[in-house]
């Protein structure tokens, strides 16, 4: 999984990103490139479009096809045709109910924690624990991002 989240795991208002954290956009695109990734309906639809350089996954009910991407209509599905492309790492980019959905079947969670509190109407999954945190790198503010983050890498134990 990657997520970014505030200090009580918000996630996101309105299918939007709480805030624009250039840092954590670069972040993410490094991890994910190369790879599959695998997303809810309504956080492609928040994208709006497959994401480059990417294997993009969508998860949904409805499971017309969209240009660019691969659409099935559980998690597992998309997990089981992500083995076929021999992927190393496939990263769960959201939204709240596919990270809750896929939470117990995740090895290790890379997590922008952004130290501030957002208004927000989705959030992910409090960690209990049976994560490690194995990684944490912390950063100010500056001209560029508005917040103080850390990037936080767990691992199941």
């Amino acid at each position: 999984m990657i997520v970014a989240a505030d200090e009580k795991n918000g996630i996101g208002k309105n299918n939007e990103l709480l805030c624009h954290l250039p840092a954590d956009l670069k972040y993410f695109k490094n991890l994910t490139t190369s790879h599959a990734i695998l997303m809810g309906r309504k956080t492609y639809e928040s994208i709006g479009k497959p994401l480059p350089n990417r294997t993009n996954i969508v998860i949904s009910r409805n499971t017309n096809s969209i240009e660019g991407c691969y659409v099935f209509n559980s998690i597992e599905a998309g997990i089981d045709f992500a083995k076929t492309l021999n992927e190393t790492e496939l990263f769960i980019i959201g939204g709240d109910s596919i990270y809750k959905q896929s939470l117990a079947l995740t090895q290790t969670i890379y997590l922008t924690r952004t130290h501030h509190i957002f208004e927000a109407d989705a959030f992910f999954p409090s960690l209990e624990n049976d994560w490690k945190l194995i990684k944490e790198t912390n950063h100010l503010a500056d001209e560029k991002n508005k917040f103080d983050y850390s990037f936080k890498v767990f691992e199941r134990v």
